[in-house]
């Protein structure tokens, strides 16, 4: 089984380990840009349940910037999604395209 911590470690040793965080203004990764819905694309998703504790639910987007960029966004699954502005990063994330399915899978950790 795969755990966040091993997908996050496999991502830093890519140098993919950007995190992007969402402001009113759009996703930022800290360097001095903010990218908007269309200039991003989600190439791969990973859901994560912890049978233990069904409070440990979480899910990571890896994220690829129109401009080569590639990093990560996390967010607390289902119910646990909490945001001072639920409707800004829920309803940003879900802007985002997705790359197919098929692509998806050339993206190896």
């Amino acid at each position: 089984m795969t755990t966040l911590s091993e997908i996050l470690e496999a991502l830093r040793h890519k140098h993919m380990d950007n995190e992007f965080r969402w402001t009113p203004e759009g996703f930022t990764a800290g360097k001095g840009k903010t990218y908007q819905p269309e200039e991003l694309s989600i190439i791969k998703v990973y859901r994560f349940e912890e049978e233990t504790d069904p409070s440990d639910m979480s899910i990571l987007y890896v994220i690829k910037a129109i401009d080569g960029l590639i990093g990560y966004s996390i967010d607390a699954y289902g119910v646990y999604s909490n945001h001072d502005d639920e409707e800004g990063y829920d309803n940003f994330i879900r802007q985002i395209p997705q790359v197919e399915h098929d692509q998806q899978l050339l993206f190896e950790l």
